[in-house]
């Protein structure tokens, strides 16, 4: 009986934990709903003059509106990012509004002690909803919880100082170039200036007190948009997300390289964890990790958890908890199903981006029709005298290995060293002396190309580095990707991972008989873009080798997140400022031509 008992306690207590987390979690949503509701009316008051003047009308002598609730853009950009911060579970931002409506709620019903303020019912609904909006702060204050970076009030205040200072002296600037005032020439610039900076803080200045200033309407415009500018600036200072985040250190890579001897062939991206920018959250038993890396305020993870699969829960709870305490965005990029299916029972979902190319040594042949095309092209560079040598990179003396990183940084594509999730992001490294060389010379014995391979496990390779002179033949990375191929056994190899196809199922069931509509245009689509991105191109060139085509996924929280995760994605394989698609699915483009 007393077992019984105390079941029953804890199940109330977990009940009244649960229900007190759902009434919480509602208050927190009426709170950030709240501010979308005022930005909205925000906004609409701003572009239809009629409303904007009804919401002025009411807010004015006797009437009050609710928190915030203004006609005009600046106050909509305001409230819309406060209403974004709070919808991250910002704690700055929190503290922020309950400061700021608590004000307006005591001084409203200080107000409210009045009979001229109180018989009007506008202001009974507006200190209604002003005070269920401070009650919904205060229910709801524990779902607020994620931490900004330390350093965000200092450099808040720098760029409220220095911003100001720059948008006061431009705004003066302007006012001093367009002045049509009849004896514009009798001001100053100390009272231009201050005239700017009144602009800045207010939406307009007395004409009494500036009687030889009169800009144009739209410097006025221009200014108070200046003012937006840096009011948004400052509070983007004071609510960023924590960015900086410790690298690997050496302790970590030898833990990394660890787990790597014991289950790296589980994942053939696992050795890119070892990237040096990236960060590792490690499970409590030390048999699991994840290695990730934050770009704008997304917490980007690459492939599997390194580890042991039954530890991996044990490392992906910890980068989700570590995720939402900073407020950043949880993603995965290029995961396998197996991990997808781990990630998804902590509330990710999956969105199959392509396939990963990997050939079996030992089931790849040129022989056969399939293969006629391959093979002629194969040996048609062979007999223009090009030959292929394979090394370890611990087999090769530093000398060369320093002439190969030089010839591979001057055949770059780029001032930017691109990938993450599919590329090492550094050759010639001591530590990689398990990595495989590729070196392709033409007849002459010019050194032309290079193709640098991570280990996967003890009989994989996985491909990370294609580089090659632009002047030489074309085909030379399909040589020596099925060099690599038929001499195997020299350096051990069962199994190689090459590319990437991109939506590769979409460009093979949508050639296939009795493909639907909605998959035919999709195909066309991907097959248009590929005029610039090599979507389809690529396809084809994996396609060549037969190989087994494995699924990756990306995983996500949330598909209102997806641009986010796309924009820091793109940061960090190095692709933001270029088109294209991102380095992990063309890594470094296989030569199709």
């Amino acid at each position: 009986m007393g077992d019984a008992r105390i079941t029953v306690e804890r199940c109330d207590g977990r009940e009244r934990g649960r229900w007190g987390v759902g009434v919480s979690q509602r208050a927190a949503g009426f709170a950030v709903w709240y501010l979308r509701g005022v930005a909205f009316v925000n906004f609409l008051s701003a572009v239809w003059v009629s409303l904007g003047q009804d919401v002025r009308r009411h807010n004015q002598e006797n009437f009050f509106t609710p928190y915030l609730l203004t006609a005009g853009f600046a106050s909509g950009v305001f409230t819309a990012f406060l209403a974004i911060t709070m919808r991250r579970r910002k704690r700055a931002a929190w503290i922020l509004n309950l400061v700021l409506s608590g004000l307006f709620l005591a001084l409203f019903a200080f107000a409210m002690a009045f009979p001229e303020i109180r018989r009007y019912p506008q202001n009974w609904i507006s200190i209604v909803l002003t005070a269920a909006f401070v009650g919904a702060l205060l229910v709801g204050r524990r779902e607020f919880y994620a931490k900004g970076d330390r350093a965000n009030p200092r450099l808040a205040a720098t760029v409220a100082v220095g911003g100001g200072l720059a948008a006061s002296l431009l705004a003066a600037l302007l006012v001093t170039v367009t002045d049509q005032a009849p004896h514009a020439a009798r001001s100053t610039f100390l009272e231009r200036w201050h005239y700017g900076t009144l602009r800045l803080v207010s939406v307009a200045a007395d004409p009494s007190r500036f009687p030889y200033i009169a800009p144009p309407t739209w410097v006025n415009v221009v200014i108070n948009v200046l003012s937006t500018v840096l009011v948004l600036a400052v509070f983007y200072a004071a609510f960023r997300s924590r960015r900086a985040v410790d690298p690997l250190t050496e302790d970590d890579e030898k833990r990394l390289r660890a787990l790597l001897e014991r289950h790296g062939e589980r994942d053939s991206l696992g050795y890119f964890a070892l990237r040096r920018e990236k960060s590792v959250v490690w499970s409590p038993t030390g048999k699991a990790a994840v290695a990730y890396r934050v770009l704008g305020g997304v917490s980007l993870a690459s492939g599997d958890p390194l580890g042991d699969p039954e530890a991996w829960p044990g490392a992906i709870a910890p980068w989700l908890d570590e995720a939402r305490a900073h407020g950043w965005i949880p993603a995965v990029m290029g995961a396998s199903e197996e991990a997808g299916t781990v990630y998804a029972r902590h509330g990710l979902d999956a969105l199959e981006l392509g396939d990963e190319a990997i050939v079996e040594v030992a089931e790849f042949t040129l022989e056969g029709r399939a293969m006629r095309t391959v093979r002629q092209a194969y040996n048609r560079v062979k007999r223009a005298g090009y030959t292929v040598r394979i090394r370890r990179h611990e087999d090769i003396p530093a000398d060369e290995m320093s002439y190969l990183v030089r010839r591979a940084d001057d055949w770059r594509d780029g001032a930017t060293e691109r990938g993450f999730s599919m590329a090492l992001g550094r050759l010639g490294d001591g530590r990689d002396g398990q990595c495989v060389m590729l070196e392709c010379t033409d007849g002459a014995g010019e050194l032309r190309a290079l193709l640098s391979f991570v280990p996967w496990g003890p009989g994989g390779l996985s491909l990370d580095l294609m580089r090659r002179d632009r002047d030489s033949d074309n085909g030379l990375m399909e040589f020596m990707v099925i060099e690599l191929l038929r001499r195997a056994g020299e350096i051990r190899i069962t199994q190689v991972s090459l590319n990437f196809a991109m939506f590769r199922s979409v460009f093979e069931r949508g050639a296939r008989l009795g493909a639907g509509p909605v998959l035919r245009l999709w195909r066309s689509l991907l097959s248009f873009f590929s005029r610039w991105w090599q979507i389809e191109s690529l396809y084809r060139a994996n396609a060549k080798y037969r190989p087994i085509w494995e699924p990756r996924f990306l995983l996500f929280e949330k598909s209102a997140d997806l641009p986010r995760i796309g924009l820091a994605s793109a940061r960090a394989e190095g692709f933001l400022e270029v088109p294209g698609l991102p380095g992990w699915v063309n890594r470094e483009h296989l030569d199709t031509r």
